[in-house]
This record gives C-alpha cells, sequence and structure tokens, in this order.
C-alpha cells in the first residue's frame, strides 16, 4: 500500500513539474524572443521563419537608433513624470480613503463602501470622463493621466482590509497621548502596513508605466506623449521615417522589425528591474491586505 502511495505521489510531482515547466517557458518565450530579436541582424530576423533561440548576427543598430530618437527619450521623461507623482497622488488618497472606511466608528461607513464598490462595475463613461477633464483643465496635461485616476477601488479595498487588521489598542493609546488623525495615520498605521505599502506602490507604478489609452485621449501635442505611446505609435507605423538610420527604402521594412522589439525591451526593462526590491513585500503584502478583517 506504501509502495502504490509513494509511486502515486512520484507520478503527481512529475506531472506537476513537467506543467510548471510548460509555463515557466510558454510565459518565458515571449520576453525572450523579443530579446533575442533585439539583437538580431535586421535581415536575418525578417528571413527567419523559425522559433528565436538566440540572437541572428548579433548587432546592437536597433538600440542605436531607438536611443537616437527624440521621441523615446521624451516619452521615457514624460512617464517617469507621470510614475513618480500618479505614485505619490495616488498612495497619498489610498491611505486617506482607506483609513477612514476602516475607522469602525465613522458614520455611513458601510454606505459610502457600496458606492465605492459600485464605481468598479459601472462607470460614467469616456464621454464625461473627457468633459471633466476638459472643463478642468486639464486637457493636453500629463496631469490629465494622474489626477482623474486619483484612487483605485481594487487597491483601496486591499489596503482598508490592511489597516482594519490593525489593533483598535493602538489608536486609542495614541489618542489618549493627544495625537489626531494625521499622527495615527502616518506614525502608526502606515509604518505598521509597510508589506501592503510596497505592493501599493507596485501595483500603481505598474499601471501608471504602462498606461496609454487615456494618454492617447487626453494628450494631443506630441511633446507630451508617454513612453507607451510612442511605442504603440512605432509598432503600429512598423516604419523608422522618424529616425535618422540612413537607411534606404528598401531596408526600412527590415530595420523596423528590430527597432520595434528594441523599442519594447527599452520600454520593459526598467520595470521589470523593480520587481526584485519588492518581490519579498509582494506575497506578505497581498496575504495581510486579503485575509485579515
Amino acid at each position: 500500500m506504501k509502495t502504490e502511495t509513494g509511486l502515486f505521489d512520484r507520478a503527481f510531482d512529475v506531472v506537476i513539474y513537467t506543467l510548471l515547466i510548460l509555463l515557466v517557458v510558454v510565459t518565458l518565450y515571449p520576453l525572450l524572443y523579443v530579446l533575442f530579436a533585439s539583437f538580431s541582424d535586421a535581415g536575418q530576423l525578417v528571413a527567419n521563419k523559425g522559433i528565436l533561440w538566440k540572437p541572428l548576427g548579433f548587432s546592437v543598430e536597433a538600440y542605436k537608433s531607438v536611443l537616437k530618437n527624440p521621441s523615446i527619450t521624451t516619452g521615457y521623461r514624460n512617464t517617469v513624470f507621470i510614475v513618480v507623482f500618479g505614485v505619490i497622488v495616488n498612495l497619498f488618497m489610498t491611505c486617506l480613503g482607506a483609513y477612514v472606511l476602516s475607522r469602525k466608528n465613522v458614520m455611513w461607513n458601510n454606505v459610502f463602501m457600496f458606492i465605492i464598490l459600485f464605481t468598479m462595475f459601472f462607470g460614467g463613461g469616456l464621454i464625461p470622463l473627457y468633459l471633466v477633464v476638459k472643463g478642468v483643465g486639464l486637457l493636453d496635461s500629463l496631469w490629465a493621466t494622474i489626477l482623474p485616476f486619483s484612487i483605485s477601488t481594487f487597491n483601496l479595498i486591499i489596503m482598508r482590509t490592511s489597516f482594519m487588521g490593525i489593533p483598535d489598542s493602538l489608536e486609542e493609546s495614541a489618542k489618549i497621548d493627544g495625537a489626531n488623525h494625521f499622527t495615527i495615520l502616518f506614525r502608526i498605521i502606515i509604518p505598521l502596513s509597510m508589506p501592503v505599502i510596497a505592493v501599493m506602490i507596485l501595483y500603481y507604478a505598474v499601471d501608471k508605466w504602462n498606461g496609454w489609452f487615456y494618454a492617447s485621449v487626453f494628450i494631443r501635442s506630441r511633446d507630451l506623449f508617454p513612453l507607451q505611446l510612442v511605442l504603440r505609435e512605432i509598432l503600429i507605423a512598423n516604419s523608422t521615417d522618424s529616425m535618422s538610420t540612413g537607411a534606404s527604402a528598401g531596408d526600412r521594412f527590415e530595420i523596423g522589425e528590430t527597432i520595434k522589439y528594441a523599442t519594447i525591451m527599452v520600454a520593459t526593462i526598467p520595470i521589470l528591474c523593480v520587481y526584485p526590491f519588492v518581490q519579498r513585500f509582494f506575497v506578505k503584502g497581498v496575504m495581510v491586505g486579503s485575509v485579515k478583517g
């Protein structure tokens, strides 16, 4: 009986590990393909019709063209602005909202929470949002991609749940010592919630870094285009007319293919570098924010 159980466990482990390996390959290979293609020779890449396991004729010409393109550097600058100030605004507003909604003595707490949850499933629509942004003078401004989206309902729920797990005795002791709500929030609640705060920073940073749709709706000046919107234009255009490559017309398509992949890598690498720094907080923060309360 033990032998049969042991064989079953080993067979089960083999199946699980095989599925996990396949999942890793399916998930990782597209990124590796883009990486190899970005370092490949343009002509060899276009001629290749099979699976790519390594760069074809190693070349960095695509990266040179991308980094020389003023649209890329401008897009980087705008995206960094959106990410930095967007995360600050999002985190500040989310902390304030989560703190208020996590207090049990707040009048109509459940009513406010229901109204906030309602917005997760039913929105006002793009046209009303556009009219509001235009009405407050944010049209064609980087702030148009930050201020109208100051709070994510999903992130607010996670942070609220985390705040509710902090003992009330800490708040009561602070009030006895004369602390006000801002002191309690910024000197007690937030320091005790750093794993969740780190997860929120990651969520908001990734959302701001990858955002392009609302930028395409609210921004018209090319000097204000974020990096993802520049990348989208390059991917759609599939040409290098705006880049000074010095290539002939017949070679533009081939060079454009490698530049597309190089642009994707340039836009992806920075956000990938953030994950190792917050990985140790990630699982703990999500579990704390989803289980407690």
